[in-house]
């Protein structure tokens, strides 16, 4: 049996400006003494991802100087104004040259999403026709598993902040959902009032 971490690289967004945060870019918001994204990445390689590209975007350059993120591969995504969509096509477009036969997609601010819930994710992908997401009683949340057979579909639809949305609507029949509810919560640092989440 092939080991799914040698299959399945995580991808983690990571470029977002902190609109609702007066401008804060969320990878470098404090958690437990680091950058968020730093944490963010840690949870993906502890859940099983041995190979991770983080999609860079508002102040790339404080986030590398920052963050230590070793191991992983930086994306630069210049268009990370345009929404989550530009970085899902940015991080998809830098996985199709390494060999990689899904993503396991995760959102820099959503911290209730542990290493837990990444592994049952990882844990679920069978082939490149892979379509897998983490459920929260029932509903669907992140992180999702994106086969490679999915990738062009995806970034021909992936714009402004809907990232995959509209294809895992339009696929919602071949979606494995893991229900991820007992170990992990999905909420998401928005705004001022969600920082009460970071540590």
């Amino acid at each position: 049996m092939t080991d799914n971490r040698d299959q399945v690289a995580g991808l983690l967004l990571a470029a977002g400006g902190g609109r609702r945060l007066g401008g804060r870019p969320k990878a470098l918001l404090e958690h437990r003494g680091r950058p968020l994204v730093e944490y963010a990445a840690q949870v993906l390689r502890e859940g099983g991802c041995s190979r991770i590209h983080v999609v860079l975007g508002a102040r790339a350059e404080a986030v590398r100087e920052r963050a230590e993120l070793p191991g992983c591969v930086l994306v630069d995504n210049p268009e990370w104004e345009e929404g989550m969509g530009s970085s899902l096509r940015a991080g998809l477009d830098s996985l199709a040259r390494t060999g990689a036969r899904a993503a396991l997609v995760s959102l820099v601010d959503q911290p209730g999403i542990g290493t837990e819930a990444v592994a049952r994710v990882l844990a679920a992908y069978s082939s490149p026709a892979s379509l897998v997401s983490a459920s929260y009683d029932g509903e669907r949340g992140h992180p999702v598993l994106f086969g490679a057979d999915h990738w062009p579909g995806i970034a021909a639809t992936a714009t402004g902040d809907r990232g995959a949305r509209a294809y895992l609507k339009a696929h919602r029949d071949t979606i494995r959902l893991v229900e991820c509810g007992d170990v992990a919560q999905p909420y998401d640092i928005d705004t001022e009032g969600d920082l009460v989440h970071l540590e």
